[in-house]
């Protein structure tokens, strides 16, 4: 059974950076698309930026600069770094990955405070 895990989400200050990493375990095929999603209170779940299996890589517009997102295919994992966050960052972090079909993570929190 496929699961994803993330980690390093929490509470930081405008200007500062977290690392966001999402362990995929129960894989018996290759990984197409691994992508991180932010969901904003009261909004919809949307893009923050997305790799895929020949590393191409896609950022959202308010992400591009800021965050960089990476991928070790022989671990299954990805993740993301946030740099200069702002509290328009802030909300729960998903992971997903597509494999046969597609898989979320559980979601982890980052909050910006101004």
């Amino acid at each position: 059974q496929v699961q994803l895990v993330e980690s390093g989400g929490g509470l930081v200050q405008a200007g500062g950076s977290l690392r966001l990493s999402c362990a995929a375990s129960g894989i018996g095929f290759s990984i197409r698309h691994m992508g991180w999603y932010r969901q904003a209170p009261g909004k919809q779940r949307e893009l923050v930026a997305a790799i895929n299996s020949s590393g191409s890589t896609d950022y959202a517009d308010n992400a591009k600069g800021r965050f960089t997102i990476s991928r070790d295919s022989a671990k299954n994992t990805v993740n993301l770094q946030m740099n200069s966050l702002k509290p328009e960052d802030t909300g729960v972090y998903y992971c997903r990955m597509i494999i046969l079909r597609e898989y979320w993570g559980q979601g982890t929190q980052v909050t910006v405070s101004s």
